[in-house]
């Protein structure tokens, strides 16, 4: 099997807990056979991660290679997308408050406002 027609799946990491080793859930969708509907299910593949730089919440592909233990059957070939921490959130908006203004400007705060009253 050349390394190009090889098997590559991207999904979810779910858990970095092992060295070196790093769980992938991949969630689809298929038919069911009696009800004729669209039914969620969700597989987990166990990748080698050589350098550890994959984290819980990255969206990953793996791609297919030879067995390196009894459950790894694959290995990391790029982190496709980073999650949205909350401190990624906090430092985000304190620099959109610094593009914009302060925040005292656009939406005066709440004890200001009672006391105002």
């Amino acid at each position: 099997m050349e390394r190009n027609h090889r098997t590559s799946i991207q999904g979810t990491v779910t858990s970095v807990k092992m060295a070196k080793t790093i769980v992938v859930t991949v969630s689809t969708e298929r038919n069911d056979p009696l009800y004729q509907k669209r039914v969620g299910y969700s597989k987990k593949y166990y990748a080698h991660d050589e350098k550890g730089i994959a984290e819980v919440g990255d969206i990953v592909t793996i791609m297919a290679c030879r067995p390196m233990s009894k459950l790894k059957r694959f290995r990391l070939v790029s982190v496709d997308k980073k999650p949205i921490t909350a401190e990624k959130a906090v430092e985000i908006e304190k620099e959109l408050e610094a593009a914009e203004g302060s925040k005292e400007e656009i939406a005066p705060v709440a004890d200001e406002v009672k006391e105002e009253e």
